[in-house]
């Protein structure tokens, strides 16, 4: 059974298709249109705005904090009551050496805010973190 979206597919396999089309396609706009150069790297606002612009037109609740507890596996994902409290720390880890984006990243990942993909067999977790004082960007998905 598939996640309830927009496109009102049933299928797991065919909404997992047509989210792969879909969102492929809006990260190459991302890069050609300059929205991330509009973005504040590394902050959750700016991850939140990406997994809006990539995901909307498959579901309501794109670019929302989850509403609900996952796990993957054996792995659980920040318990939901500690969420919000996790992504505002995150926001303010370091973010000017590569192991500190790697870490800022390994934590993204552990509070995992989204709730797409986690029910499906791809990831959706896609961060942006900007080396402080970089003129790039560099763009993680998991």
């Amino acid at each position: 059974m598939a996640l309830e979206n927009k496109l009102g597919l049933t299928s797991s396999a065919d909404l997992a298709r047509e989210e792969e089309r879909i969102s492929k396609k809006k990260a190459l706009d991302l890069f050609e249109n300059g929205m991330l150069d509009k973005l504040e790297a590394g902050k959750f606002s700016a991850l939140r705005a990406i997994h809006k612009y990539l995901f909307d037109e498959i579901y309501d609740f794109a670019g929302e904090i989850r509403t609900v507890n996952i796990s993957k596996g054996n792995f659980r994902f920040a318990p939901l009551m500690y969420l919000e409290a996790a992504l505002a720390n995150i926001d303010k880890m370091p973010q000017s050496t590569f192991d500190e984006i790697v870490e800022k990243y390994v934590e993204m990942n552990i509070a995992h805010p989204f709730r797409e993909k986690e029910v499906t067999k791809g990831d959706a977790n896609i961060s942006t973190f900007q080396p402080e004082g970089a003129d790039f960007f560099m763009l993680f998905s998991a």
